[in-house]
């Protein structure tokens, strides 16, 4: 007796330990370390769907073993119908058949596979990236583009530096990134990734985009930045391919009509104002390039920007030898008289100092392995309500770690303590920050200026006097600590650690250290960062008489 009851293999359930972090998490754009957990995610998905399709391949199997059975058997049966049911056993097994085994067959075919995959397709669906997700990590790339001046082409055929799994981006992902800065208003880098997907699309590479629909984004782009002879030659390219395109034949006579008018106007202009306009424009054309170094009038946005790429760091060779390194015990403290740690001076002012090999490896990834699972996106004091919030300018997060939690944690915060000679008691507790894409934190002050008179009253322990900074990883591009109104750019080197005060021993605020955290461009950023207070250190750094002293 033939059965076809279908023992299916087990859909293989999703490994499901990473979901309870990620179901208190969102943001997921804002931490590469948290985004790692999204790979297994996808592994396990794609484990789940070869399972479905064996099983589906199993069924087919099965049916086609019936098929074929029963086509060899009805080939001998037509050739003599009576012969052939004159035997009984024929004629039994033909009203078996007909009567039960094709109707098991049916529900063979019918039944579903599917349920282990889409199950576990649901669940892991509510823990899936969002759309403030992908649309954070477009308007990463966009941001690193313009920071470290990259061409679309450079990063979408993937030739960043320190690159190790290179990775090429197709039609359709130019095209989403424009649409993105589309949506956004952002008619600059619409331009710029239509023109990528448009150039990548005439290269010849396969996509179900066509050129109008990217001409069509192309031409408006180019228009809404006022060069409407451009976006008139985009249009004419458009309605060369669809001359039905009902939007492309408004623009075209649109634009035709605003050139005409254009022109016009340049005729109708007085002499004077012809000659003074073609003046400025071979004024432009013979103008020299900046040269690379910051000057007070640039805007801080240029300066960080420039401080992010290598560029314009203002320390000159006479301030530069008067920077050393030491092997430093904090004036003969009991726990480095034998082993003093190698200090190195980053800059002059404010003094910043490194500290070498400050914190071991181990120590390191047990600090990542506390916080991961508490990492949530990080926050700004609003300076309107002395609340915390969230910001675009800073796109990492953070978790806070107590000392009394892990003997390694209590561990690092005597060390601090003991190579500052400054009271911890009173300091904030131990920050963890990782970066997501393009993750930064554009130009800040740690302490609390005059104006923000309620920036740390919460705490009770007056201003944050100083910043102590562990860079807990190595980046491979990008992600250095850079202050834009000195010039100064200190690099991430894993196992460091860098600190400086942020106010004068006065109490009066430091303004040149104003800092920021550049874009990681390639990479994954860990740090961590103890804010020291005032409370506490009356006896151990006394007041100055003198304002900036």
């Amino acid at each position: 007796m033939l059965s076809f009851r279908m023992e299916l293999p087990c859909l293989s359930l999703l490994l499901l330990s990473c979901l309870q972090s990620l179901s208190a998490n969102n943001d997921f754009f804002t931490s590469i370390g948290q985004m790692t957990d999204l790979l297994y995610t996808e592994k396990d998905l794609v484990t789940s769907l070869k399972d479905y399709i064996k099983a589906e391949e199993t069924k087919l199997e099965r049916v086609k073993q019936w098929a074929d059975k029963l086509d060899s058997l009805s080939a001998v049966a037509i050739q003599d119908p009576e012969g052939f049911l004159g035997h009984p056993v024929n004629a039994f097994k033909l009203m078996k058949r007909l009567n039960t085994e094709w109707a098991d067959l049916e529900s063979l075919v019918l039944s579903d596979t599917t349920d282990g995959f889409i199950s576990n397709l649901t669940i892991q669906r509510q823990y899936f990236p969002t759309d403030e997700d992908q649309t954070g990590a477009a308007k990463a790339l966009l941001r690193l583009q313009d920071t470290y001046r990259l061409d679309a082409n450079t990063i979408s055929t993937g030739d960043l530096p320190g690159v190790k799994h290179k990775s090429l981006m197709t039609v359709e992902d130019c095209y989403e990134l424009g649409k993105i800065a589309y949506s956004d208003v952002d008619y600059y880098h619409t331009e710029l990734w239509m023109a990528q997907a448009l150039k990548q699309l005439d290269q010849g590479e396969e996509s179900p985009l066509d050129r109008v629909i990217l001409l069509d984004y192309l031409s408006y782009s180019i228009y809404q930045q006022g060069d409407i002879e451009r976006a008139l030659d985009f249009t004419k390219q458009l309605l060369a391919l669809d001359p039905e395109h009902q939007r492309a034949n408004g623009n075209l006579k649109y634009f035709e009509f605003q050139l005409e008018k254009l022109k016009k106007e340049a005729a109708d202009a007085p002499p004077t104002e012809k000659k003074q306009k073609e003046k400025r424009e071979a004024t432009e054309k013979i103008k020299k390039p900046k040269k690379k170094f910051l000057t007070p009038q640039l805007p801080e946005r240029k300066k960080y920007e420039m401080l992010c790429r290598g560029e314009g760091i203002r320390m000159t060779p006479r301030r530069q030898s008067r920077l050393f390194c030491r092997y430093y015990d904090n004036k003969h403290n009991p726990m480095y008289v034998l082993a003093p740690v190698k200090q190195q001076d980053e800059w002059d002012r404010p003094y910043i100092v490194r500290f070498i090999d400050i914190i071991s490896d181990k120590e390191m990834e047990r600090v990542k392995q506390l916080a991961k699972p508490r990492l949530r996106r990080a926050t700004v004091h609003d300076p309107l309500t002395g609340k915390l919030t969230t910001a675009q300018y800073r796109v990492s997060k953070s978790a806070w770690l107590t000392g009394y939690e892990d003997p390694i944690i209590d561990k690092i915060n005597q060390r601090i303590e003991d190579l500052t000679g400054l009271e911890m008691d009173t300091a904030e507790e131990l920050q963890v920050a990782n970066y997501g894409v393009g993750g930064q934190y554009e130009p800040h002050f740690d302490f609390g200026r005059k104006d923000e008179p309620d920036a740390f009253k919460e705490l009770g322990t007056g201003n944050r006097v100083a910043t102590w900074l562990f860079y807990m990883s190595d980046v491979a591009a990008g992600g250095a600590t850079v202050f834009p109104d000195v010039g100064a750019s200190v690099g991430p080197q894993k196992g460091t650690a860098v600190f400086w005060y942020n106010l004068f021993p006065s109490g009066e605020g430091d303004y040149s250290t104003r800092h920021a955290a550049c874009p990681v461009l390639v990479g994954n950023k860990w740090v961590s960062n103890k804010w020291i207070h005032e409370r506490g250190q009356e006896w151990r750094r006394p007041c100055s008489l003198n304002e900036t002293e």
